[in-house]
């Protein structure tokens, strides 16, 4: 299964994978939906996989959500080990 993105009242859901495959998928139709939302909330609930090149996109899109003033979160089941990887990027 690839990845499919949907949005419903503010929510971002992505289902299948976050891979090397995809992720440039991911970045285009998230950055759509900074620029269309307020703020931006990814579910990944239904994610099978991401790997590094998945964290990457999912980083670029919190990037540009930054740039924009937008509020950025991730929520579903997997998202406190992406939490815990961006908390990492940042203690030196």
């Amino acid at each position: 299964m690839s990845l499919q993105v949907t949005q419903n009242k503010g929510t971002v859901y992505l289902e299948g994978r976050i891979n090397s495959t995809t992720a440039r998928l991911f970045i285009i139709h998230a950055e759509h939906f900074v620029d269309k939302l307020k703020n931006i909330k990814i579910n990944i609930d239904k994610v099978k996989e991401i790997d590094r090149d998945g964290i990457e996109a999912i980083k670029t899109v919190w990037s540009i959500a930054l740039k924009r003033n937008k509020k950025f979160a991730v929520t579903g089941l997997g998202c406190k080990e992406i939490y815990d990887h961006f908390e990492n990027q940042f203690i030196a």
